[in-house]
């Protein structure tokens, strides 16, 4: 083939284009432009299937370069010779080690050493033990390799035991924090000490690679040479990391308080100027003999922590890096491994051997130290398991010792192969261990809380943020629900969404939110510094003596948001959940501009309100807020009929006891009617105790309730009108009326089945409440949507979120 004949020196960037005769395969950029797309693609649907198996995205990259290689794919050698020929592979690890480099500095960014003496004095035993007689057999693996592998007892026996020992005692932090997201382990006690155990066998694994480098020299590729050179190179290491941290650290933290002041005029030319640096410390590393990556990590540990620096720098090159470059790093990694060198009993059995060494290394030494610091057996051994995760610095080792000549294509593919698995196995393992979370609630019948049926005195309400944006209009919600009188106290839960994502910054975070001081991410200090406004914006209210708040955090992916909140509810009997709409509206030079949090949100309220175990309440802001003690408010109740509408009532019931806000009950019915179909009191009793599993407007039974509902109003003396209203035109138009108005502050809607014509905007809102959160109608009052839960509630797994600030 003429892709395989070709000099490397004749290689050009682009082609001509097919109508002039050219194959754009046979030219760099071109191919790398496709093997780009084919890896992602790959990776991508491995991901996708991987997904329910609870495996992490390393997996599924690594198997896809696998699958691209010479064990799958690359059988055929047509496909290898045009898609991954030998000529381009330099091309496309040239590119992956840039992502490399800088996913490195980022690292290093996020990357806080003082506070790896926090993480406790048992977490530090229990790390060096795992890793200690991890590296032990490691010993013993690299002398029967060396025994066993062909060309392997060329290399000197010091460089193989270090790059063996690393390569096998190796525990990857962000790999383990994702597998704990995905079990609901992350803020569980055996959670927090898996992850203190892994940032100290980060740290270790850092300066082991480093000397595993220094000493590998040329590894067995030509003459052997003196051992100066690796104290040599050593020694200049040493020198660098000082310079770096007596000369660049200082400069650093000037541009870091430069670019703060005047980010907004010139202050692009630092993020240039840092990115530079990056570089210029990755050249320097890599002339005196060490890996570049090293030079990138140290330049990150030199950036200030504190500021908006930082995070400008990870939201500037973050998502480019994870998502398209790093990708290719692993799959490169994939691509060099051959399933067919491994060939023969023995070679299989080497395959066995380093997986039990690596697996018994890790479970054996943890489990063991672990039982002596008094931890259960069960978490014990959980702990050994965890700690058995490998991925990127894994990788690094092998591919740097690969690099080197001081591991062979077979010692390669066996190392690579036993990550896959140890990997692979972590969940399944940790799940028989462990045991799956446990379940809530679920049989048909079980009692559904809400304000209704609250039958305590002490109402509570989950309430959700996401953003500092949603807090005015909670404190206000919160104000205007509590209670004046002596005859119920309000207690408030406030959950803040920490979304959870597959980027570096969101599994850092896990970090910053742990007691412990791991090494965390600061720009993320913005997230802490919402539940200290929550807490200071509460604080007031806990002078009133009939507020109690207590704030807690939920992190976890976007599509497991809604089990947390379930299990909370659930957990503290709330009768009622209020969540954040996923729009916002925000004045712009008078005008109102809409904007659209996410549609990630919206799909967590969807299933809120499919699956709570309460009431659940949705909130639509259009400027409900005020300070502390606000003035008086105007709150209207549009009453139609159903449970949704007789919870809404119920709420505005409690609103009415507070002296600064009006309720007006607004009773709507058409022209042909002057009754809506309802349920009786003994009716709406009964839906607190049976589950509904389907309801239809057709079926209400027709029964006035006019004195039934004269009844209620009656019980607040004066506190709550009753306006029937009957609709000249079509029940919409005086919706939009009320809507438009802007005599009213909130209006509170039961989700229900009235009879409007049905948007389908915000179908998960029902008729009336889709048809007041429209964006284009011109609605100015916010707007509160109640559905009273009536339908059997699905399993949700119980997490462990931990409550952090009493007021």
């Amino acid at each position: 083939m003429l892709s395989s004949m070709m000099n490397k020196t004749s290689i050009k960037t682009s082609s001509n284009g097919v109508w002039q005769g050219d194959n754009p395969l046979d030219y760099a950029f071109p191919l790398l432009i496709v093997q780009t797309i084919l890896i992602l693609f790959v990776c991508r649907s491995l991901a996708f299937l991987f997904k329910p198996l609870h495996q992490p995205k390393v997996i599924a990259e690594l198997m896809g370069g696998v699958l691209l290689g010479p064990s799958a794919f690359g059988r055929n050698q047509e496909y290898m010779h045009r898609i991954f020929p030998g000529w381009s592979a330099p091309i496309l690890e040239s590119v992956a080690s840039i992502g490399l480099v800088f996913f490195l500095f980022l690292v290093g960014l996020e990357l806080d050493l003082n506070s790896i003496r926090r993480s406790g004095r048992r977490a530090f035993i229990i790390a060096v033990a795992g890793i200690s007689l991890t590296f032990t057999l490691g010993v013993g693996v690299s002398y029967i390799f060396r025994k066993t592998v062909d060309g392997a007892d060329k290399v000197g026996y010091p460089q193989y035991i270090v790059f063996m020992g690393v390569a096998l005692s190796i525990t990857a932090f962000p790999v383990l924090a994702r597998i704990l997201a995905e079990l609901k382990l992350l803020t569980t006690g055996v959670g927090e000490t898996a992850m203190a155990i892994a940032a100290i066998n980060d740290v270790v694994a850092w300066i082991s690679l480093a000397l595993a480098v220094a000493l590998a020299g040329n590894g067995g590729d030509g003459p052997s040479k003196s051992p100066l050179i690796s104290i040599w190179v050593m020694l200049s290491g040493v020198v660098f990391v000082s310079f770096m941290v007596v000369a660049v650290k200082p400069a650093m933290n000037c541009v870091a308080r430069r670019w703060s002041s005047q980010h907004e005029a010139g202050g692009e030319a630092y993020v240039c100027l840092t990115l530079g640096g990056v570089l210029v410390a990755s050249f320097i590393t890599d002339f005196i003999g060490i890996h570049a990556i090293f030079g990138a990590f140290v330049f990150g540990l030199t950036v200030p922590k504190g500021g908006e620096f930082s995070g400008r720098l990870i939201a500037r090159i973050e998502d480019f890096v994870s998502c398209l470059l790093l990708p290719l790093y692993f799959a490169s990694s994939g691509l060099k491994t051959d399933v067919a060198k491994i060939n023969g009993a023995e070679a299989w059995g080497l395959l066995v051997l380093v997986i039990t060494a690596a697996s018994a290394g890790k479970i054996i030494g943890t489990f063991a130290v672990a039982m002596m610091c008094k931890i259960p057996a069960r978490e014990s051994i959980t702990l050994g398991v965890l700690m058995n995760t490998k991925g990127l610095v894994e990788l690094i080792v092998l591919n740097i010792g690969k690099d080197k000549k001081v591991l062979n294509d077979e010692a390669f593919t066996i190392l690579v192969l036993m990550a896959i698995f140890t990997t692979f196995l972590t969940t399944p393992a940790v799940m028989a261990i462990y045991g799956p979370p446990r379940r809530l609630s679920t049989a048909a019948g079980h009692r559904r809380h809400s304000i209704s049926n609250n039958s305590s005195d002490e109402l509570r309400i989950l309430a959700c943020i996401h953003s500092p944006t949603n807090i005015p209009s909670l404190i206000n919600f919160i104000e205007s629900t509590r209670s004046t009188t002596k005859s119920s106290r309000l207690k408030v839960y406030i959950t803040h969404l920490v979304e959870l994502t597959e980027r570096s910054s969101s599994i850092i975070m896990v970090r910053r939110w742990r007691k412990n001081g791991l090494p965390f991410i600061n720009r993320l200090r913005q997230v802490t510094e919402l539940s200290n406004q929550v807490a200071l914006a509460f604080q007031a209210y806990s002078q009133l003596g009939r507020v109690i708040i207590r704030s807690a955090k939920a992190i976890s992916s976007l599509a497991t948001m809604h089990e947390d909140i379930c299990h909370v509810a659930e957990e503290k009997m709330v009768a009622m959940i209020v969540l954040p709409f996923h729009k916002r509206w925000r004045k712009i030079d008078g005008q109102d501009e809409v904007e659209i949090v996410g549609q990630g949100w919206r799909g967590v309220n969807r299933r809120v309100l499919e699956e709570a175990p309460c009431s659940v309440a949705v909130l639509v802001d259009r400027g409900y807020s005020g300070g502390g003690a606000p003035a008086v408010q105007n709150v209207c109740i549009l009453f139609f009929s159903g449970p949704d509408d007789w919870e809404a009532l119920e709420l505005g019931g409690r609103m009415a006891e507070h002296p600064a806000v009006k309720v007006a009950v607004i009773r709507m019915m058409t022209s042909s009617s002057s009754s809506s179909s309802s349920y009786s009191k003994g009716e709406r009793q009964s839906f607190n105790n049976t589950a509904i599993t389907n309801m239809n407007p057709l079926a209400e039974k027709e029964n006035d309730e006019v004195g039934e509902l004269e009844e209620f109003i009656s019980r607040w003396e004066g506190r709550m009108e009753l306006t029937a209203k009957v609709a000249a035109n079509t029940i919409e138009d005086e919706i939009l009326a009320i809507g438009r108005s802007g005599d009213y502050n909130l209006i509170i809607v039961g989700k229900g089945l009235c009879q409007v014509a049905q948007l389908s905007e915000h179908p998960e809102l029902g008729p009336a409440g889709d048809l007041l959160a429209s964006s284009d109608l011109g609605i100015v009052s916010s707007v509160l949507v109640v559905q009273k839960q009536l339908f059997s509630q699905a399993k949700v797994p119980k997490i462990n979120l931990e409550e952090d600030v009493i007021v």
